[in-house]
């Protein structure tokens, strides 16, 4: 993992996400990744937290897109570990957000992890 690719990948998140393009989204994510997110479990109904699979995911994003039609995200800072990326950004109603994405060999998401304030 190097900054480049952190800082591409941030880049092209963060487009994609801002004109509600669910599958250029998705283009980041291998296709059995799992996604962990406090939302899951209001929006989804998903108890865990969890789900698994693009086409789980992509039903969820696109009940959340209805549910938010003006989400827009801005970018606050890209940090760089192994194997994975953290991206810091506001979100919704300028609420503070952080999201780690962790990276298969491929150089696609395997698994992510949402955090909001």
């Amino acid at each position: 993992m190097d900054n480049a690719f952190a800082q591409q990948f941030a880049q092209e998140w963060i487009e994609a996400w801002n004109n509600h393009d669910l599958e250029r989204v998705l283009a980041h994510y291998s296709d059995d990744f799992v996604m962990n997110s406090p939302y899951i479990v209001q929006i989804a109904g998903e108890p865990s937290g969890r789900l698994h699979g693009k086409d789980a995911v992509k039903a969820y994003w696109a009940k959340a897109l209805a549910m938010i039609p003006d989400l827009h995200f801005e970018l606050i800072s890209t940090l760089v570990g192994v194997n994975s990326v953290t991206l810091y950004y506001k979100g919704a109603r300028d609420r503070l957000s952080a999201e780690v994405f962790h990276f298969g060999p491929d150089g696609k998401v395997v698994e992510a992890f949402a955090h909001y304030e």
